[in-house]
């Protein structure tokens, strides 16, 4: 049993240290900006702007106006991070890329569900832009669950069989 926890202790810290830079992030902003503040990082490309998400990534479903809406959001991302969870375990400790796929997307998950149950929405701070195109904010959750698919994917194309073996 200790060796199967010392196999799955790196990608617990992987996840306890997303989940940790997120948080702290999000209290940086919190605590050093007001609701809808911005500065600029790099001009015409980057800035740090505190807005508050209540719909899901990029802020799909943020005009959806009901009570239930956070709640229900909370729920889905509770049990999407146990479908992860569950996945792991099931999966070998020794499949490095899947484990690190899915330790970002854990940490980002349980980043964003802190949120949703502490304010009922989801901290956002990152804004990417060029001329008149922005990319929705984002947070370090975000990142993490978005870095997590893209591993996952290259995984699961890694592993697929070529047709005709």
């Amino acid at each position: 049993m200790a060796s199967k926890f010392q196999a799955r202790l790196p990608y617990l810290i992987l996840v306890l240290s997303t989940l940790f830079l997120d948080r702290w992030t999000k209290s940086m902003i919190q605590s050093r900006f007001s609701l809808n503040q911005s500065i600029s990082v790099i001009d015409d490309f980057f800035n740090i702007t505190y807005v508050r998400n209540t719909g899901v990534a990029f802020g799909i479903f943020s005009s959806i106006s009901s009570p239930s809406k956070a709640f229900l959001l909370s729920a889905f991302t509770a049990l999407a991070a146990v479908v992860v969870v569950v996945y792991s375990y099931r999966s070998p400790a020794r499949d490095r890329l899947l484990q690190v796929a899915l330790g970002f997307i854990l940490g980002g998950a349980l980043g964003n569900l802190y949120d949703r149950i502490s304010y009922g929405y989801v901290i956002d701070f990152l804004e990417f832009y060029f001329r008149n195109y922005h990319w929705p904010s984002f947070n370090i959750a975000d990142s993490a669950i978005s870095t997590g698919v893209v591993l996952l994917a290259i995984e699961i194309m890694r592993n697929e069989t070529p047709s005709g073996a």
